[in-house]
């Protein structure tokens, strides 16, 4: 058998796609939207607003009844005793309380009925908070000060306490429902649950997800004892241990082995988050390599040999499902700040194109709106340049200065960047392409992923069960578009981002 199973529990969907790793192709693929097809959750998006101002939450029986139909679908689409082993992602941060009745239940569930009917007295807490939540920033501030400030957090972890990131959320509700959390014997994160289920019993969290915890100590990779202590009474005794993605977390449960038809010898890898599936997903498994997905926001991410973090606090240090870290570094000033230059000159894309291809000595601070790297309200010099504007080439210094400062703040990682793989709605647009391969001074593959953390995941089962290089499964999987492929030009590297440089540090003085 060599077809592999990935799954991706997101925030609207639950996804699968499976693979042949003879062939590289991909045999078939589904997903369930959750508000469209358990409008019962009443949550259109995959997610409910909380009480309380910022508190939003998923509910994981929701994710349940989406595993049943969607297995269910790929019962009739392919033959799942062909499967030879799963992996999957789910959305990072997202926290599972379950209590006692957890352990037995799972490892007997009943096939005749749904998994939501076997395992819905096993919650402690009827609802998960996830990534979108921001009502923790008293609990973020609490940890910070009980183990000596935020720079000791980043240190250990990787990443300031964040308000979405599980530690915090956990101790928000020790204290606030704190017979609740006496009464949870295991926190998982939406990863390891599904994983559990599909296993039968508990399984570890990864070193992926568990890094965008605030809970785990990056160097030994273990639960760090004073961010524990900062954060709940009792907590390491609730929390799954941690492992390397490659881990075998089991065979599959006899649940899917009676109901849809999977071999009872399916094996079943660890799962991780999204981001970290992502990454393998776009092929950026190896260090040397970064993906960068222009979005609505644009997200830079790349793996990395040693557990270095951001000491400005700006960007993320996860595990890496392939071994090492990953860093994930986010830009908000993405496609809403390419818009405000299109709209400003009324363009059509493909003379916004040709103002791009302009060459100009000038750089501009690319804060038309609030921006999280760095930390810095827009611009009122960029926006004042933008308006008083009447020559399009300024469209090319904004574009420029996007991305240079994208380099600037990826430089603390530490690691040489000579391959870039771009995704994401404006990585077709040839020019911006071209200028993120001078600046990078890298070589430019453009891909069109549609679930990159589906990918990952079944990429991910496919290496650990056959044990294949992953140069070797990359080159299988990863398939970039031949004709769309870019070298940098000629290209003043240093001398713009000193220039880049001497701007910031102008306008943060």
């Amino acid at each position: 058998m060599a077809k592999y199973l990935g799954l991706d529990l997101s925030t609207q969907s639950l996804s699968a796609m499976i693979i042949d790793d003879l062939s590289g192709d991909i045999i078939c693929e589904d997903s369930v939207n959750f508000g469209q097809e358990l409008p019962g959750y009443n949550a259109p998006s995959g997610f409910v607003n909380g009480s309380n101002e910022g508190e939003i939450f998923s509910d994981p029986r929701m994710w349940l009844d989406a595993a049943n139909i969607l297995f269910e679908r790929l019962q009739s689409k392919t033959a799942l005793s062909q499967v030879a082993a799963i992996c999957g992602s789910g959305q990072q941060h997202a926290t599972v309380y379950l209590n006692s009745k957890f352990e037995s239940t799972v490892n007997s569930l009943d096939s005749r009925i749904s998994l939501t009917e076997n395992l819905t007295d096993c919650f402690s807490r009827s609802l998960s908070p996830i990534w979108m939540d921001n009502s923790t920033t008293v609990e973020c501030n609490e940890i910070a000060d009980s183990v000596g400030g935020n720079n000791t957090v980043l240190d250990k972890s990787g990443s300031f306490a964040i308000e979405r990131f599980s530690g915090p959320q956990i101790r928000k509700f020790a204290k606030t429902d704190s017979e609740a959390y006496e009464n949870t014997s295991t926190i998982h994160l939406a990863s390891s649950f599904l994983c559990s289920v599909i296993t039968g019993e508990n399984t570890s969290i990864d070193h992926g997800d568990g890094a965008g915890m605030n809970l785990m100590y990056l160097k030994t990779r273990n639960w760090d004892v004073d961010l524990l202590n900062a954060t709940a009474p009792n907590l390491i005794s609730k929390l799954p241990a941690l492992s390397s993605a490659d881990s075998k977390a089991g065979t599959i449960n006899s649940y899917f082995v009676e109901k849809f038809g999977f071999n009872s010898d399916c094996s079943v890898y660890v799962f991780s988050g999204d981001n970290p599936n992502s990454l393998i997903g776009c092929g950026g498994a190896l260090p040397g390599t970064a993906v960068i997905s222009l979005g609505t926001s644009d997200t830079f991410f790349a793996a990395m040999s040693n557990p270095v973090s951001d000491p400005n606090g700006f960007g993320h240090v996860f595990g890496n499902p392939a071994g090492g870290f990953m860093s994930l570094i986010c830009f908000r000033n993405g496609s809403l700040t390419r818009e405000k230059l299109k709209d400003k000159f009324n363009l059509d894309w493909d003379a916004f194109s040709k103002a791009i291809s302009q060459t100009t000595d000038d750089i501009q601070l690319p804060w038309l709106i609030d921006e999280l790297t760095p930390r810095v309200s827009a611009s009122q010099a960029s926006i004042d340049i933008l308006e008083k504007s009447t020559d399009g080439k300024v469209i090319r210094e904004f574009i420029e200065g996007q991305f240079l400062n994208m380099l600037y703040h990826s430089e603390w990682m530490g690691e040489k960047i000579d391959h870039v793989i771009l995704t994401g709605g404006a990585s077709q647009n040839n020019e911006i392409a071209q200028i993120i391969a001078d600046v990078f001074n890298a070589n430019i593959d453009r891909l069109e992923v549609s679930n990159s953390a589906a990918l990952g995941a079944a990429m991910r089962a496919a290496q650990a069960h056959s044990e294949t290089d992953w140069n070797t499964i990359n080159s299988k999987f990863i398939k970039p578009a031949a004709d769309k492929s870019l070298t940098p030009n000629s290209y003043d590297n240093s001398g713009k981002l000193e220039l880049f440089k001497n701007l910031f540090k102008a306008h943060t003085a």
